[in-house]
C-alpha cells in the first residue's frame, strides 16, 4: 500500500491446496489469471491444480505461470527423494505428459515464452538425476477455442500498441513478435487467443473462419527473450 499509495489493501491471502480451490470460496469461471512461479512441480496432483485453475478461470482467462519440466519421465524410485522434491526436480513434469494433460482438461494449444536448461551444480544431485535433462519453463495458456494443431484460415493480426508496458511490440510467445501496425499472419488458435482474450482491445484481427488453406505453420524463429524464466 505505501509503495504504490493504494489507499487500502488490493491484496487478500487465501490459505489453503492448490489442488481444492473449491474448499477456499473460489467459484467456477470467477478468475481472470492465474500466475505461479515454481510451485506446481512440488503438488503430489498436477491433473488436480490445472483442472481447477481452468475451472475458476473465465471463458478467455489465462494461466501464465513459470515451472521446472523434464525431457523424460521422472523414475519412480527418485520421485519420493526428499532432497531432490526440495530442489523443485523430483515432481517437474515432462512435457510431453504436460500437454497430454491440458489437452485431456480441453487445451489443446499452450505457449512457451521462454526456456532454459538448467544446470545441475551439485555433484551429489547430478549423480542420482544426471541423465534426466531439466529446463525452466515460463508458460501460457487460454482458456479459449483451440484446435489441436495451428490451423490457417488467413487470419491476419495488426497490434495497436496500447499495451502500456509494450509501446513498440508485443510477445506472445517465443514466435510471435508483434510490431505496433505491422500486419502478421496468425493461426487460427494465436487469432483467438488474440480475441477472446484480456488482450482483445489491443488487438486487430482480421478474418473469418469460411475459407480453410490447411495447416498454419507456427515453428518461426523466435525472436523472444529465452533467458528468463524461474529457479
Amino acid at each position: 500500500m505505501k509503495k504504490f499509495g493504494f489507499p487500502s489493501p488490493n491484496i487478500e491471502f487465501i490459505l489453503g491446496y492448490i489442488e481444492n480451490l473449491e474448499t477456499l470460496g473460489i467459484k467456477d469461471e470467477s478468475i481472470d489469471v492465474v500466475v505461479s512461479n515454481c510451485v506446481i512441480n512440488l503438488s503430489p496432483d498436477k491433473n488436480a491444480v490445472f483442472r481447477e485453475i481452468l475451472r475458476v478461470l473465465k471463458p478467455g482467462g489465462e494461466i501464465y505461470f513459470s515451472d521446472v519440466f523434464a525431457d523424460r519421465r521422472i523414475p519412480s524410485a527418485l520421485q519420493s527423494d526428499q532432497v531432490l522434491l526440495g530442489e523443485c526436480l523430483a515432481g517437474a513434469l515432462y512435457i510431453e505428459d504436460f500437454r497430454r494433460m491440458l489437452n485431456q482438461l480441453g487445451i489443446s494449444d499452450y505457449r512457451v515464452i521462454s526456456s532454459r536448461q538448467l544446470t545441475l551444480g551439485d555433484s551429489d544431485i547430478a549423480r542420482k538425476i544426471g541423465m534426466v535433462d531439466f529446463y525452466s519453463k515460463t508458460i501460457r495458456a487460454f482458456k479459449v477455442t483451440l484446435e489441436d494443431i495451428c490451423e490457417d484460415y488467413g487470419h491476419v493480426a495488426y497490434y495497436k500498441g496500447t499495451i502500456e508496458e509494450s509501446p513498440h511490440y508485443f510477445l506472445l510467445d517465443d514466435h510471435h513478435r508483434f510490431d505496433v501496425g505491422k500486419p502478421v499472419p496468425v493461426c487460427s488458435n494465436t487469432a483467438n487467443m488474440l480475441t477472446q482474450s484480456r488482450f482483445s482491445s489491443h488487438f486487430r484481427v482480421e478474418g473469418d473462419f469460411s475459407t480453410h488453406y490447411g495447416p498454419f505453420d507456427c515453428a518461426a524463429p523466435s525472436t523472444a527473450n529465452t533467458e528468463s524464466g524461474c529457479c
